[in-house]
């Protein structure tokens, strides 16, 4: 068997050689060891896409909708090719290993990352991950499920100890994991946080169950700077400590190999697995590397992203001004800044320079071309902070190229080396030895007057000059270990200047390299906010003129990302007041909500048709036109429940109190916990509409328990509309009666099915056997309770129109 080369190859190694390379020799490569043939395993972020190595503008990558998006698909072959697609990027990188897919929960509507993770329902969440996981890992791409465990929120998330049950850790929040490991994963990453007192990097849980019971045979990595320990956490089941080179291991666990405090044994497999994972993805040169799929023609994968947002966008209301007809829109108003400047992608470690991104105002000018006039309204002001400088308004000072000039400069400020850029943003500097000073110049030729806001991020010492005005000039110490907000969203001061439109103006920013401050230098700048009023009056007379009002929201760079949560959801600026103006003179309003979570939406009622598009990646203009003019019908189904306000949401704690987070709501997370208190949401768990209606007729329930326990429920619907359409029948489980808790009601399965106009179709949907098993605490196992289960099938968590029974024996049968 190929698996036990790496057997063969441990035994070849020396114990300093062995702990040598269980520390990254990079910040995303592990070590090279020739005396057994293993190369530099290469990993990458790559939710939503790729990136590769570099923080670098210039290399550009595909850019998928964010996993809230994949998840509402409820399309795991779909999935399953967007797998395959960041596998051939990172084929096309020279990577590895792929970060990904995050299975952590939306717990809280306010969680910052949660346009990185899928859904809150554990079960779908596995569904999902489990199809991404298999895409990628078909291509001889390793996926990383990740943050093992709990990691649900990012308030303290470094050091917040979330408290949770025995019960509930094993029903709901380990469960995506364990489908993960079902599906083959090769990589698990350990999270930050600790749970129930003991940091991930050094929890029993990585032994048991991830590696005895589930028998996952992969490695286990920590999240980029997790260890901070080595004894304990060497002991633990954690095989390879990131990034590199130094920490703990680097420094510290040979010396604890040699006085026994850590055993042999334990750094021998650790080892074996760091070589099968290399043997997989083709970096041990005693066997071939996996064959590799010839990357497909650029259309075809942008015709893939595309089917992916239409897959995914949401239909949340339409009065049936949905599809809009052509012959009823000479003049089509398209309204809000989201429109011309789309958030395509969350904030974050996880971020890809995408190679190209449709924004919907140029989607729906290029579907109505020749057909209808298409106006614009930018609106009011979002008050998001300012945007990197980029070609757009800016040109490098030395060869008048548009983009930034960027200089290393030695301590006595001579030049080191100079390069061409294309945004104000740079991550990773070039840095060569010497380095002492990072400077990013430009010439900004500024469209409107009046006082601009300039900012610079990082840390150290800062100066910022405008035509030789000084702004900035002070030492902005480091205050934080996150490593996000180090290395990607370094914070920074902001200052103001007076320019005059149309005339150029030199900006130069400098920040000094120090010790453990990073090098991220980000000079950001923005015209004077335009007055609010105003912006709304000229986005209600485009609309007071038009057939239909298309008004695009959403919210900012600064509401969803990585390193913090939220404290509201509200739309930023007055996004509202301007769907309401806009609403309340065109009655052909249709609203798309560009967010990778939920937010408040107090206008719902008002408008004719409410879309959400999430963070639809790079295609999201050309998809959604399709969408608004029929071309294709909206597939989404929602993966998490949006309440009407924050206040009516029933599990919203995401801000530790004396370090703890307590999961107090156990196993009623999501439509469970809405269930459970009774109360109505704006849109439940499973909700979304087509362009054509169904009507569930009946259901069948297989007595017979088939293989493992399992059993089939066959639901016939018909499609009562005038177009082919698409719906997914789901199918939740109820016991009342228990002798344990339970939640209310809880998702079992689905199908999605298709039908022409007036024809029935039938869905069978196999549940599995875990779907009627608790886990006991008391016995440490999965447990069947004989009795009798309700079967509820219908199209979303709150709409469940028919019932069915199963009788279940003492054997699960």
């Amino acid at each position: 068997m190929a698996d036990e080369e790496p057997d063969r190859l441990v035994d070849k190694l020396g114990p300093r050689q062995k702990v040598r390379l269980l520390t990254g020799g990079t910040t995303w490569r592990t070590r090279a060891e020739p005396a057994v043939g293993l190369a530099e395993v290469v990993t990458s972020d790559g939710p939503a896409g790729v990136r590769g190595e570099a923080w670098d503008e210039r290399v550009t990558s595909v850019l998928l909708p964010s996993a809230s998006a994949l998840a509402a698909t409820w399309d795991e072959q779909l999935v399953r090719e967007l797998g395959g697609l960041l596998a051939t990027e990172a084929h096309r990188k020279g990577v590895h290993v792929v970060l990904a897919p995050n299975l952590n929960l939306h717990r809280s509507p306010l969680a910052g990352r949660h346009f990185e993770c899928f859904s809150e329902d554990p079960w779908l969440v596995g569904r999902i991950g489990a199809a991404l996981v298999r895409g990628l890992q078909a291509e001889g791409v390793a996926a990383t499920a990740k943050h093992l465990v709990a990691n649900d929120s990012e308030t303290g998330r470094l050091t917040v100890d979330v408290r949770v049950d025995e019960r509930t850790l094993r029903e709901v929040c380990l469960a995506p994991f364990e489908a993960a490991v079902d599906a083959g994963v090769w990589a698990v990453m350990a999270g930050y946080n600790r749970v129930n007192g003991t940091t991930m990097a050094a929890s029993p849980l990585l032994a048991s169950p991830l590696k005895d019971e589930w028998g996952f045979d992969g490695m286990v990595i920590s999240d980029w700077g997790a260890l901070r320990t080595a004894v304990d956490t060497a002991n633990a089941a954690l095989d390879l400590a990131m990034p590199g080179p130094g920490g703990p291991w680097d420094d510290l666990l040979a010396d604890a190999v040699e006085d026994g405090r850590v055993p042999q044994a334990a750094i021998d497999d650790k080892v074996r697995r760091l070589l099968l994972l290399a043997q997989r993805v083709g970096a041990l040169d005693t066997t071939p590397a996996p064959a590799r799929r010839i990357p497909p023609p650029a259309s075809r994968t942008r015709q893939l992203l595309r089917r992916a947002v239409t897959a995914g966008t949401v239909l949340l209301t339409n009065d049936g001004v949905l599809p809009l007809r052509e012959a009823e829109s000479s003049t089509v108003a398209v309204i809000g800044a989201h429109a011309v400047t789309p958030r395509v992608q969350g904030g974050g470690s996880a971020g890809v320079f995408p190679e190209r991104i449709v924004p919907p105002l140029d989607g729906i000018r290029d579907r109505l071309r020749g057909r209808a006039r298409v106006v614009h309204a930018t609106g009011p002001d979002l008050g998001a902070p300012p945007a990197p400088l980029s070609p757009r308004n800016c040109v490098d000072p030395r060869s008048g190229a548009p983009g930034l000039l960027l200089r290393i400069l030695d301590a006595e400020g001579n030049e080191l080396t100079s390069e061409h850029r294309h945004s104000g943003r740079l991550l990773e500097p070039t840095l060569t030895d010497g380095a002492r000073t990072v400077e990013i110049s430009a010439l900004l030729t500024p469209e409107t007057g009046g006082r601009w806001a300039f900012a610079l991020g990082g840390f150290g010492r800062l100066s910022l000059t405008v035509d030789g005005h000084t702004l900035i000039d002070d030492e902005f110490p480091r205050r934080t270990d996150d490593p996000a907000v180090v290395h990607v969203n370094p914070p920074g001061p902001t200052a103001h200047h007076t320019l005059t439109a149309r005339t150029p103006v030199l900006v130069v920013a400098r920040r000094e390299l120090a010790p453990d401050t990073g090098r991220a230098t980000v000079l950001t700048a923005a015209a004077p906010a335009r007055p609010a009023d105003a912006a709304i009056a000229d986005a209600v007379a485009a609309a007071r003129d038009a057939d239909a009002a298309i008004v695009v929201v959403g919210t900012t760079d600064g509401s969803e990302s990585e390193g913090h949560d939220r404290t509201t959801l509200a739309l930023p600026g007055r996004q509202d007041d301007l769907v309401r103006a806009v609403a309340a003179v065109n009655p052909r309003t249709v609203v798309v909500v560009n967010s990778g979570g939920p937010v408040e939406l107090p206008w719902r009622d008002r408008v004719a048709a409410v879309l959400l598009a999430w963070l639809p990646g790079q295609e999201a203009g050309g998809a959604l036109a399709d969408i608004l003019f029929g071309d294709t019908e909206p597939g989404g189904r929602l993966p998490t429940t949006w309440a009407d306000r924050l206040d009516d949401a029933p599990v919203t704690e995401t801000r530790p109190v004396d370090g703890v987070l307590a999961y107090e709501e156990g196993l009623h997370v999501g439509h469970r916990a809405w269930l459970r208190t009774g109360r109505t949401p704006a849109y439940w768990f499973g909700h979304g509409l087509g362009y054509t209606t169904w009507d569930y007729e009946n259901i069948t329930v297989s007595q017979a328990a088939q293989e493992e326990g399992q059993f089939t429920v066959t639901a016939r619907v018909r499609n009562t509309g005038d177009r082919n359409g698409r719906e997914v029948v789901q199918v939740y489980l109820s016991r009342p009666d228990s002798r344990v808790e339970r939640p209310a009601r809880w998702l079992a399965g689905y199908a999605a099915v298709q039908a022409a106009p007036g024809g029935t179709t039938r869905a069978d949907i196999t549940v599995s056997a875990r779907a009627l098993r608790y886990w006991s605490a008391e016995e440490h196992s999965w447990v069947v309770e004989p009795g009798r289960f309700t079967v509820h099938v219908g199209r979303s968590a709150g709409d469940l129109p028919l019932t069915g029974h199963l009788e279940v024996g003492a054997d699960g049968s």
